[in-house]
């Protein structure tokens, strides 16, 4: 989609701070973190939401969930993290392009992330 950002991200056409690529998913720092780690993680493939998602998205979305313990533990989170996935306007989705949030850090999330 030429006007979704997380496009441009994957495209190059944007900078982001990259944490993993590979063919099928880039994973990248958040611009506004929420907590001491917060990355995304994203299908290369445009996805508006999780509810568009069929099943042939299965091996990439599953791919998503199977590497984010990986990466989370490589960015410092090795007591526990968040896994978020906003989904469409009431799930408070911001860019539509399916993207799986990982926080974490050196202390519990509820206590950070509640305001």
């Amino acid at each position: 989609m030429s006007d979704c950002i997380f496009c441009k991200i994957v495209a190059g056409e944007i900078p982001s701070r990259k944490v993993y690529e590979d063919e099928d998913i880039l994973a990248f720092h958040d611009i506004n973190p929420a907590a001491p780690v917060h990355f995304l993680i994203i299908p290369k493939k445009h996805i508006p939401t999780l509810a568009d998602a069929t099943e042939q998205d299965i091996p990439v979305l599953g791919k998503i969930m199977a590497i984010a313990g990986k990466l989370a533990k490589q960015e410092g989170c090795h007591d526990g993290f968040r896994t978020i996935v906003n989904t469409g306007r009431v799930g408070c989705q911001e860019v539509y392009h399916v993207h799986v949030h990982i926080l974490g850090g050196d202390k519990p999330l509820g206590l950070m992330l509640s305001k």
